[in-house]
């Protein structure tokens, strides 16, 4: 069997329940117990939930009232988002030793291109146990990995075998793993997404391959594609060390609900400040001004508008947010606000060039 796209060793290295086991590294009394990083049982939002809290059906973005009804015993503990980033920067030091290649997704995960790499091992699989030992050993926490001959899949192989584990697709193993593989756990298909594919007959990949580029696209638009291709073992998405961010954005939860615009102005101003100063720490400005609102029954609601000019100044986001929150009447009263700005001065005009075509055959050491 041959390949007429590029082949490369990727790993993806993800930490397990990162924020939380950052605090049950720094306070072992924790160890044990069903622990949420976030908000409390009275207002807030899980940020994050170990394992232990996962067992009760706790996981992010979860309302704490929610959280505690379903586990009464639930140890709610405030973040720590210096501290995390302390850690995150130990772990990524480890990576650098690898390679150069790196993209950090987030705080807790990131792509590693060990294709060729700075210790002369030619196994993606060795290097990632290795990899996760070190971060055991320096850092105190566990690490899972996935290892594949692209990021798609390694991504997805990553989540195989956690927490504390790790799954190698070699290139012979590509097809029949992904058309084994359930349709929600494909990597860019969402829970919305994954209904509407049930309800058309998708539930596996191997469903999704029988259907055409014309059937995905009719259905998905844009990113039908990127389902016909990614099914079939192709994704050429290189792993790119400095990731453009496509928005920046700040936003507060607050600790009672507000029901009127006025009381909201106030708070509004604080985000606006506190979004000019990460815009002006990393030298960016924007065109398109997004208020978001969530409700007290924790609807969501956002409202946009592009502006012909960059901006990073707090007076102008501000004047634009204002014309947002009044651009409609609220629904009901609100728990959070906040603002982003988006079609940086980060973003160009690109011609997608095509990567260079490699025959390879499918011998890889993995």
């Amino acid at each position: 069997m041959e390949t007429d796209f590029p082949l490369r060793k990727i790993i993806h290295v993800d930490m397990d329940a990162f924020y939380a086991s950052v605090e049950e590294l720094d306070n072992p009394d924790l160890k044990g117990k069903a622990v949420a990083v976030g908000g409390s049982e009275i207002r807030g939002v899980v940020s994050a939930a170990n394992y232990e809290a996962r067992k009760f059906g706790v996981y992010s973005a979860m309302s704490g009232v929610l959280a505690k009804k379903k586990c009464p015993h639930l140890v709610f503990v405030r973040p720590r988002f210096d501290r995390y980033k302390e850690i995150s920067k130990k772990v990524r030091t480890i990576f650098f030793q690898y390679t150069d290649l790196v993209e950090p997704l987030s705080l807790d995960e990131a792509y590693l291109d060990v294709t060729t790499n700075k210790k002369g091992n030619p196994s993606a699989t060795l290097i990632a146990k290795e990899i996760r030992q070190r971060i055991f050993d320096e850092v105190g926490l566990a690490a899972s990995a996935g290892i594949s001959i692209n990021k798609f899949i390694a991504k997805v192989a990553s989540d195989y075998n956690k927490p504390n584990g790790q799954k190698t697709v070699n290139p012979e193993e590509v097809l029949s793993f992904l058309e084994d593989l359930e349709i929600r756990k494909f990597y860019g298909v969402g829970k919305v997404t994954t209904e509407k594919m049930y309800r058309l007959g998708i539930f596996t990949g191997k469903d999704l391959k029988t259907k055409s580029l014309e059937f995905l696209e009719s259905n998905f638009g844009k990113s039908g594609a990127y389902y016909y291709h990614v099914v079939r073992g192709v994704h050429n998405s290189a792993v790119k060390p400095h990731r453009t961010p496509k928005s920046v954005g700040a936003e507060r939860t607050f600790n009672e609900n507000l029901s009127s615009e006025i009381f909201m102005l106030e708070r509004l101003e604080h985000i606006a400040e506190e979004l000019e100063r990460r815009l002006k720490k990393s030298n960016l400005a924007g065109k398109t001004i997004t208020l978001k609102i969530k409700y007290s029954d924790f609807t969501l609601n956002t409202r946009s508008k592009t502006v012909p000019y960059f901006v990073a100044d707090k007076a102008l986001i501000l004047e634009t947010a204002k014309e947002l929150l009044y651009q409609e009447k609220l629904q009901n009263s609100v728990r959070l606000l906040g603002i982003s700005l988006a079609n940086l001065n980060t973003e160009k005009k690109k011609t997608e060039s095509k990567e260079e075509s490699v025959l390879v055959q499918l011998k890889f050491d993995f």
